[in-house]
């Protein structure tokens, strides 16, 4: 689409007949990723052309991100696990299990050290990139964890939950990264309800 005038500038591109649950651009912005119900991540040149499918989740793929250097995907799936794929073939490199329901958001802190999953199982956790491992005890939320969000800084990440008590919370990562295993207290910094 062009954003100045609204109107569609690329041809349709069709996948899949299975619904798509997520899109992501490449941190250059000359591919573009998608996800969906049928479990396949593809990429995408900018004008459209698949470029590789990926297949390794059991179930829909519900969120995205790209390493800094383009070179990695990481995806989050209803089959409970977060994977890290090798741009360049589709291999998988990492299966990072932890969460006991579907993993719904996922996002990378800018220098790329630490993934962020945010889950139906009710927690958010953090997870160390070099190890592949979580860091700490999860952070429980009143209700499941719909989406994660990173801010461009890298000092603070939101999530929320949705239904009638609707939240977003504000995390500090620093302090998620340095507290003991329960101490929950220390890491939140603000809670908004939506209603």
């Amino acid at each position: 689409w062009n954003t100045g005038t609204g109107r569609q500038i690329g041809p349709l591109i069709k996948g899949s007949d299975d619904w798509i649950w997520t899109i992501k651009y490449s941190p250059r912005g000359d591919k573009f990723a998608s996800g969906g119900q049928d479990g396949m991540i593809r990429v995408w040149s900018k004008d459209g052309k698949l470029l590789i499918e990926i297949k390794g989740h059991d179930s829909s793929v519900k969120s995205l991100c790209w390493s800094k250097d383009g070179a990695y995907i990481f995806s989050g799936s209803f089959d409970q696990t977060i994977r890290k794929w090798q741009l360049i073939d589709g291999k998988e490199l990492v299966v990072i299990r932890g969460h006991t329901n579907f993993v719904r958001s996922i996002c990378l802190s800018p220098d790329g050290s630490h993934l962020i999953s945010a889950s139906n199982d009710y927690s958010v956790r953090i997870w160390d990139l070099e190890t592949n491992q979580e860091i700490g005890d999860p952070l429980w939320h009143d209700d499941r964890v719909q989406i994660v969000a990173m801010s461009s800084d890298g000092q603070y990440f939101a999530s929320a939950i949705s239904g009638i008590d609707a939240k977003i919370y504000v995390w500090s990562l620093e302090a998620a990264l340095k507290r003991p295993s329960d101490d929950h207290v220390s890491v939140f910094v603000h809670c908004q309800y939506l209603f």
